[in-house]
Formats: C-alpha cells, structure tokens, sequence
C-alpha cells in the first residue's frame, strides 16, 4: 500500500493589527417587509370595516371584497412601504452616530 503524502500545513504571511470602525444601522429589507405586511392589514381591515354599496358610482360596476382588497391592498403597501422606509432613514440617522472603534487582529495565512 503507498503512503499519502502529508497535508501541507498553512504558513503564516502576515499578522497586522488595524482599527476599524463599527457602526449600527438598521436592516432595510426587515423594515421593508414589516411595512408590506402591516400595509396588506391595513387593506384586508379597511376592505371589511366600510360598509359600501355594491354599485360603483363612477363606473356603474359591481365589484367583489376580494376585488375591492386587492384595489386597497395595492395603495396600502406602498403607503406601508414607504412609511416603514422613513422609519428605519430616522433610526439610521438617530442611532448612526453611535460608532465605536475598535482593535482587530487580522491574519493571513497561504496553504
């Protein structure tokens, strides 16, 4: 049986120590989403809590509640959207000049 050649071991390049600034914002697509969903509530509420007419008085059409959803669904996710994008603009504005600076230990190494 032939013998396997020993793995090579990694050799050490480099080692710096830098300083680096950390800082907090917030995560957009979160907010984002939160602001759809609460947007989509908000349609499916308003959809439910007015009571109209069947008949259109523009148009002469009868729409469904799923129908008239889906119309309210449209305007409020996009007005949740935008409303829960201002949000986290205010929250990166407030909580953005909290930065630190920190000591990292950065290592490089070549196999």
């Amino acid at each position: 049986m032939a013998e396997q050649p020993a793995p090579e071991r990694p050799v050490y390049v480099r080692d710096d120590i830098e300083t680096v600034t950390v800082r907090r914002a917030p995560k957009y697509g979160v907010f984002l989403a939160a602001g759809a969903f609460l947007g989509i509530l908000a349609a499916l509420i308003l959809t439910y809590a007015i009571d109209g007419s069947n008949l259109s008085p523009y148009t002469q059409v009868v729409y469904s509640e799923l129908q008239v959803f889906g119309f309210t669904a449209l305007i409020c996710v996009v007005v949740g959207v935008v409303l829960a994008a201002i949000v986290a603009l205010i929250f990166e504005r407030t909580l953005g000049g909290r930065t630190r600076q920190v000591m990292v230990d950065h290592e490089q190494y070549e196999v």
